[in-house]
């Protein structure tokens, strides 16, 4: 629910207001248009009517807002959100590259690709210390020595952390030593998570689950957003369908829906959502093109040694002139 506030609405009767509302135990958030000041509720807003909020000769008029998410509805929020870490961003227009190995498997392994990425102008570095497998035979990741690695890592590099978090146990280890939170596939409905990690108000790269709609996916950025972390980037990074061509079906078009729906940055993951690491590249192209704020991408230096997911990863060589395409193709669309 929105209300949309009279011109010169004065500050003590919109603090009023706002008093009002958050009695109602809402959620109050700001929206500034070109010419226009509104204040949206979230919580359960089933029992409000605009009668309500008729004492109140501030409010213009009020608007229901039909669907169930509503901090990550852009009508809450028509500016995009933008994510910083210090001098890295996702969401400001530019295309940020998040790249690395599935999986963190020694310190000279990556070292050495988080090198070669850097070099090649990736904004964030991926990597897996802690692994949902589904196989319990399958390597799981090196745990606490992974995410030591991954700082070492940051330390030489300068890239931004991202790696993925799988249970609480893990959540204080992450808050001080993580910079974007993954949230996994598997993991976008656990809303017991969810909860906790929207309380550490840190960024964090959510995940479409396997065979979930994208409501599904906004719902379940909006446990996060009730919790308090409000930078959350959404992404598409495939999911099942009758087709065995592929790993999963990438759905590009969830990228301009996205966009349309929500305010909050989009990225893609071309490697999970093909499988083969020959369709990286022209996947990586198209998601540029369709819009996307950034990509996740997995290279490893010696993919067919790779201990997980190394049918998909591309080498530092392969990644190195993929930038230099997305490049240009990033400028041609947002000329």
């Amino acid at each position: 629910m929105i209300a949309v506030l009279k011109p010169n609405a004065a500050p003590e009767k919109e603090a009023e207001l706002r008093q009002y509302m958050q009695s109602l135990g809402l959620t109050v958030q700001d929206i500034a248009g070109e010419s226009t000041h509104m204040l949206g509720m979230a919580g359960d807003t089933s029992h409000l009517t605009p009668d309500m909020f008729a004492r109140f000769d501030i409010v213009d008029h009020i608007v229901k807002v039909r669907e169930s998410y509503k901090l990550a509805n852009r009508r809450f929020h028509p500016d995009n959100t933008v994510i910083r870490c210090g001098n890295h961003v996702i969401g400001d227009g530019s295309l940020a590259v998040i790249a690395g190995p599935c999986s963190v498997e020694s310190e000279e392994q990556i070292l050495s690709i988080a090198r070669d990425v850097a070099r090649s102008g990736a904004t964030f570095l991926r990597g897996g210390a802690f692994k949902p497998r589904s196989s319990p035979y399958a390597f799981q990741g090196m745990g606490m020595d992974g995410l030591e690695l991954l700082k070492i890592a940051r330390s030489k590099t300068g890239l931004p952390i991202v790696t993925e978090l799988m249970d609480n146990s893990h959540l204080d280890a992450f808050e001080k030593y993580v910079d974007v939170i993954q949230i996994g596939a598997r993991n976008m409905q656990n809303f017991s998570l969810l909860r906790e990690v929207g309380r550490l108000k840190k960024p964090i790269l959510l995940k479409r689950g396997l065979a979930n709609t994208i409501d599904e996916l906004l719902m379940a950025a909006e446990y996060l957003m009730a919790g308090g972390s409000f930078d959350i980037a959404l992404c598409e990074r495939g999911i099942r369908t009758f087709e065995t061509a592929t790993r999963n079906t990438l759905d590009l078009s969830a990228v301009p829906v996205l966009k349309a729906k929500t305010h909050l940055p989009v990225v893609v993951d071309p490697s999970h959502g093909t499988g083969h690491w020959e369709l990286v590249e022209p996947m990586a192209l198209a998601a540029t093109a369709a819009g996307a704020d950034g990509l996740i991408i997995e290279v490893h230096n010696t993919p067919h040694l790779a201990l997980c997911d190394g049918a998909q990863s591309i080498t530092p060589e392969v990644f190195h002139t993929l930038m230099d395409k997305l490049r240009r193709v990033h400028e041609a669309v947002n000329r």
